[in-house]
């Protein structure tokens, strides 16, 4: 069971939680919203003391799809896209109206008290001073491979997402100089990588239009090309002067309500192969980030282990206060409410905090402050070679 950590306790000036998501189902596309791989990875910074000044809280800067996607996407034409009610209906700060976060209410970091929200990479207020708190470049529907969602029509991969992050970081130059904006971002900066689970369930494993990949290309192939294509991502981040790493594993993509509701499960079940390629994967991510460690001096790249963390929430959900871990709290379609996305005519729970699920494929708050909790503070078991309260302080 995990373990609930008061946040008073720390006595930190700031802290950094993570939260990762994941992709899309294919069979969707007309309608889709984001499929969560059950990882969650906004990362964000927390200040406990309420500090303003960037200087004493550090930069965020977050990569991934659309558990993290803080509103890229709605400046792109695309289909996948949040910013439509109910989304955000318990978002106080936009008053409850949908800001392109794919969650009814706050991120885990907005959850727990952020003085300042790292930007939206597309959006018009992301110039100037704000960007000191860190920039958001994550976008519903990316992955590791160029390939990945293209059902979508439009979507920032990985590749994209560390181009724009190249931009930042030349303005970063201009507005503290090269020497100090080196030191700030290698010294006082996280970077979040939230990645993975779109290359399975919207690429490799999209229905019809995959079939030929998957003919051609084995699983044990296909997973070799993300490492690859990540292992040249995660190095040329380093070579922009990143340091302090946190990269969310796939969680249990096998298990989400739209998944459940297709393969007609029952309620404690999941799909077998979705989490055996996710299970295959995270074997391969822990021994490229241990690769990495090695290889790379001065970065420390830390792990979560979302898969083990997520199967505990789900599978003993009561514990936790919950009382479904397999019906979406907003969404329309079979047993699960799993079919159609949320939107403002679907069905919606009364008892949001009590649902593992906000839709057919995200993560309610109430879970994401959960999960929060044991990536601050929790032990090598979920989260290693250090927590990020460790992290931050390194």
């Amino acid at each position: 069971m995990l373990t609930y950590l008061p946040l008073r306790c720390l006595g930190l000036k700031s802290l950094v939680c993570i939260s990762f998501d994941c992709g899309v189902i294919g069979a969707m596309a007309a309608r889709v919203k984001y499929s969560w791989s059950l990882a969650l990875v906004l990362l964000c910074i927390v200040s406990l003391s309420y500090f303003g000044n960037a200087a004493d809280i550090g930069a965020s800067f977050v990569f991934g799809d659309s558990l993290v996607d803080a509103g890229n996407n709605n400046y792109l034409p695309t289909l996948s896209k949040a910013n439509i009610p109910p989304n955000g209906i318990d978002f106080k700060a936009s008053g409850g109206q949908p800001t392109g976060r794919y969650t009814n209410g706050r991120t885990i970091g907005e959850e727990l008290g952020v003085p300042n929200y790292a930007v939206p990479f597309l959006s018009p207020n992301s110039t100037g001073k704000a960007i000191l708190y860190g920039v958001n470049y994550a976008s519903g529907g990316g992955g590791i491979m160029n390939a990945t969602g293209r059902i979508f029509v439009n979507r920032l991969g990985l590749d994209i997402q560390i181009d724009f992050y190249n931009t930042t970081r030349k303005q970063f130059d201009k507005l503290l100089g090269p020497s100090k904006a080196k030191d700030y971002i290698r010294k006082s900066s996280i970077f979040s990588i939230t990645i993975g689970a779109n290359d399975f369930l919207n690429n490799y494993l999209l229905p019809v239009l995959s079939i030929g990949a998957r003919i051609s290309e084995t699983p044990d192939g296909f997973i070799d090309d993300m490492i690859n294509h990540l292992r040249d991502q995660l190095t040329r981040l380093y070579q922009l002067d990143a340091r302090k790493f946190v990269i969310g594993n796939v969680g249990p993509i096998g298990c989400i309500p739209y998944q459940k509701t297709i393969n007609q499960l029952n309620e404690n079940e999941c799909v077998d192969l979705a989490n055996k390629l996710a299970k295959q994967y995270n074997s391969r991510l822990q021994n490229l980030l241990t690769e990495l460690n090695g290889k790379l001096p001065g970065a420390t790249f830390v792990v979560a282990n979302v898969y083990d963390l997520v199967m505990e929430l789900i599978t003993n959900y009561e514990k936790y206060g919950f009382i479904t871990a397999s019906k979406a709290c907003c969404g329309n379609g079979g047993q699960f409410a799993g079919i159609i996305p949320c939107g403002p005519t679907s069905t919606m729970c009364k008892d949001r905090d009590k649902h593992v699920f906000w839709d057919p494929y995200h993560p309610s708050e109430a879970a994401n402050l959960i999960i929060a909790r044991q990536l601050l503070y929790g032990s090598t078991k979920y989260i290693s070679p250090v927590n990020l309260k460790q992290l931050r302080n390194l």
